[in-house]
């Protein structure tokens, strides 16, 4: 243990002072350009800020959440204040001009105990994990300020205002700042009380002020993440999307089926292929299923009032719907020029305009249950192929409609999701390429049973991409 700063005492180690996390949420979003505060941009179906929300309130170490949030966009927070998803979170404040301010602004919100462990953490780094709060609040057992920081994988150049390079640390030393930052809060407040005094006060971070006010005070670093990115500029969004969608890697073939009973399934498209494994597995996991396809109950997908009638005589049978899957397509190769204008109508009807009628038409059904739309892409819809490019494009649509309904229907209680499989041995798929190797192929139950643990989880808007990992091991991304 390091030797602590005179005039601040470390506190008794008999005693279980109480952790706070402050998520500071005071950004308008003008680098990110969506004309909103960045924190509150949807991604995989939620704000930003509720995501960062979810891994506070689930951490064994925090007991406390605060928000303090720009203060212009306080009121589109006004829904969280009550919203039983997090029951730690228990103050919304308005924040400052400046991040120092806005921090100010929580210490005046924390009380008088000296000892009480605050981390403060950045609205937008969704990403941070158990393990380094964890280790932040541990660290404040010895340590009075701690920060969280990784190695710089790049060179930093100093230079100076004419743009001349005046320096080249030794990158071996050098670390890049993150959140969360933590402190004991008697030593936080008397940094902020000294800065207050001088008129010359700059710090871009809470350590900061501490380093600067307190260089007696030693400030411990946990090794934080790559993932625990900071979303600032317009690609950072994308990037963060991607992260989402890697998350979903826990939904492995080897992990345990999930227990269905007493759910509902609607599966259109259920008579071969994925659609088909999706019935079978889902009823061997105790589901109530419904299947419809045009070739066992002449259900034209394509047709509105069609998949009105399934639905409406599914929820009759069964009297709820707690999934709707929506697995049918068409895939028909050929140069566009030499594709008939009715068959190039066809591939966009049935493998975009259909699941568009499917998600309306389920909607009704699955805000009673809290449900789920399930919605297929392929492989391909990252870049156009040559020879199936309706096919392509309007599975790339299908990608978007997933994140745009999932941010949609969020207040709904709805959850849409997509299932990406690599090449996968369908009728439709050898009709298209013919007979190709066994061993770069996924099976149809391999999906289907990706897609069902997809079903019985709380994600929305993601792309769920299931591949071949190699001829003898096949895994979800």
């Amino acid at each position: 243990m390091s030797p602590h700063r005179e005039g601040i005492s470390m506190p008794d180690s008999t005693t279980a002072p109480r952790t706070v996390a402050v998520i500071l949420a005071g950004g308008i979003g003008v680098r990110v350009g969506l004309g909103i505060p960045k924190q509150l941009i949807k991604i995989a179906g939620k704000a930003i800020v509720e995501h960062t929300l979810d891994v506070m309130n689930a951490s064994e170490v925090i007991d406390e959440i605060i928000i303090v949030m720009n203060a212009g966009a306080i009121d589109q927070l006004e829904s969280l204040k009550h919203d039983e998803r997090f029951p730690k979170l228990t103050r919304i404040i308005p924040g400052g001009e400046t991040r120092n301010d806005s921090t100010k602004a929580a210490l005046a919100a924390l009380g008088d105990d000296a000892n009480t462990k605050v981390l403060f953490h950045d609205a937008v780094r969704p990403f941070v994990n158990e393990r380094i709060l964890e280790e932040c609040v541990e660290a404040l057992d010895h340590y009075e300020a701690v920060d969280t920081a990784i190695p710089s994988a790049d060179t930093i150049i100093q230079v100076d205002s004419a743009s001349h390079i005046t320096g080249i640390p030794n990158r071996a030393i050098l670390r890049r700042g993150q959140t969360p930052q933590a402190f004991r809060l008697g030593t936080i407040r008397a940094a902020y009380e000294l800065a207050d005094k001088d008129k010359t006060f700059h710090a871009t971070d809470d350590c900061g002020v501490v380093f600067t006010y307190l260089p007696g005070t030693p400030i411990y670093v946990v090794d934080g993440t790559p993932e625990n990115m900071k979303v600032t500029e317009p690609i950072d969004v994308h990037i963060a999307d991607k992260l989402f969608q890697l998350q979903s890697a826990s939904l492995t073939a080897d992990a345990e089926m999930p227990d269905l009973a007493g759910k509902v399934i609607v599966v259109f498209g259920g008579s071969y292929g994925i659609g088909e494994s999706i019935v079978e597995l889902a009823r061997t996991a105790g589901a109530e299923v419904h299947q419809f396809s045009r070739s066992t109950t002449d259900t034209d997908v394509r047709s509105r009032s069609a998949v009105k009638t399934a639905l409406k005589q599914a929820h009759d049978a069964s009297g709820r719907i707690d999934a709707v899957v929506m697995s049918a397509g068409v895939l028909r190769m050929g140069p566009l020029t030499k594709t008939k204008v009715k068959h190039i109508e066809s591939s966009i009807e049935t493998n975009f305009l259909a699941p568009v009628i499917v998600s309306r038409a389920a909607h009704k059904y699955l805000k009673e249950t809290a449900g789920q739309v399930l919605l297929f892409t392929s492989s391909s819809h990252t870049r156009g192929r040559a020879n199936y490019g309706i096919y392509s494009a309007s599975k790339a649509a299908v990608v978007n409609l997933t994140q745009a309904l999932a941010e949609e229907w969020a207040e709904d209680g709805v959850r849409v999701n997509c299932i990406n499989p690599q090449r996968t041995r369908t009728p439709m798929r050898t009709s298209a390429f013919g007979e190709e190797p066994a061993e770069s192929l996924l099976d149809p139950h391999q999906v289907a049973e990706v897609s069902l643990k997809v079903l019985d989880s709380g994600l929305t808007g993601q792309i769920v991409a299931v591949r071949v990992e190699q001829q003898a091991d096949r895994s979800v991304r």
